[in-house]
């Protein structure tokens, strides 16, 4: 695999709302691109679901919700956010926010940050900001797993 197709999979990885950084970071690191490309790479790439969530919600959104479909899957999930967000966002606002996303684990990404900080009314600016922060929080951990994982294997494999 060329580097330019690894790097277009970091970047739909970074992206897509299942594995955001927590895919793209360990794709990239594994088909040997370094740790100091691979984290700009997709830290930026993520940081960039933000502005295009909000996109979505303040423009698509609209559409879509006159579809019965839409309406009801959307409306789930906009529960569960708002349950998991809520009282997170309340206590500490857009640090809030920025700590959820921070937290490498399943759903806590970017792409929910940016859904539940705009459900709960928090200001673009804020959020993008806030979203920004947990990013290159994630980011910094990410990497650091994967690195010490490297390492850590190292220690097991012996060479001959």
């Amino acid at each position: 695999m060329n580097t330019l197709t690894i790097l277009g999979w970091t970047a739909f990885l970074s992206f897509l709302p299942i594995s955001e950084l927590r895919g793209g970071i360990p794709f990239a690191v594994a088909r040997g691109i370094p740790w100091y490309w691979a984290y700009p790479f997709a830290v930026g790439i993520n940081i960039l679901v933000a502005p295009a969530c909000w996109i979505f919600l303040s423009t698509l959104h609209k559409v879509f919700l006159k579809m019965a479909w839409y309406r009801g899957l959307f409306g789930r999930f906009v529960e569960r956010t708002r349950v998991k967000l809520k009282t997170g966002v309340e206590k500490w606002g857009w640090l809030g926010v920025a700590a959820f996303v921070a937290v490498p684990l399943p759903v806590t990404g970017a792409w929910t940050g940016t859904l539940g900080a705009w459900v709960l009314g928090m200001g673009k600016g804020r959020t993008i900001a806030a979203v920004t922060l947990g990013v290159l929080t994630a980011g910094v951990i990410v990497t650091a797993v994967v690195l010490l994982g490297i390492r850590g294997l190292h220690f097991f494999i012996k060479k001959i």
